[in-house]
């Protein structure tokens, strides 16, 4: 599914999953999720990913937030949810430490007439036990009223962690 809401946008079904090179093609679930904004695989154990689902924004959704595999897609755990209309627009895992994951949270609601775009529920969650728990990150992020955000762990420095944060008046950046 799309995840750049617009009015024409489209609803997707599901992961899917290659193991030949995108010759062929594996349905491994989560259909209802409607559209899926980022996908992280583990870096040294292929049977661990994680999805951020925004969910269908065409209404409220309990599809949305983050799932886990640790058995390859044959199962997934949501480990992260918000609430029905906040989903996950972006993953960032620290390539060093992959417990250590970074959820950008965006609550989004898609109307014929209108974008319900932001709210206090979005916001930069972080997770350092590989999913299990999650922690609002705050200081030095805008409060209040988020939007989209984009999330990025350098993997030159992982200390070191990009926010792209659309947010009220002059707050965002």
């Amino acid at each position: 599914g799309e995840v750049g809401r617009r009015n024409s946008a489209g609803v997707g079904t599901g992961v899917y999953k290659s193991l030949d090179g995108g010759n062929s093609w594996k349905h491994l679930g989560l259909e209802s999720t409607g559209a899926i904004a980022s996908v992280l695989l583990h870096p040294t154990n292929p049977e661990v990913a994680y999805v951020g689902a925004l969910g269908n924004t065409w209404a409220e959704s309990p599809e949305r937030g983050v799932y886990k595999t640790t058995d390859g897609g044959k199962s997934w755990d949501k480990v992260l949810f918000i609430s029905d209309r906040t989903g996950a627009i972006d993953l960032s895992m620290n390539p060093k430490n992959p417990r250590q994951i970074y959820a950008a949270m965006w609550r989004v609601e898609r109307k014929p007439w209108t974008l319900i775009d932001g709210g206090e529920e979005g916001g930069l969650y972080l997770s350092v036990d590989g999913g299990d728990e999650w922690k609002k990150l705050q200081g030095g992020l805008p409060e209040g009223e988020v939007g989209r955000i984009g999330v990025s762990v350098s993997p030159a420095n992982p200390h070191r962690v990009y926010a792209l944060v659309t947010a009220k008046d002059d707050a965002g950046g």
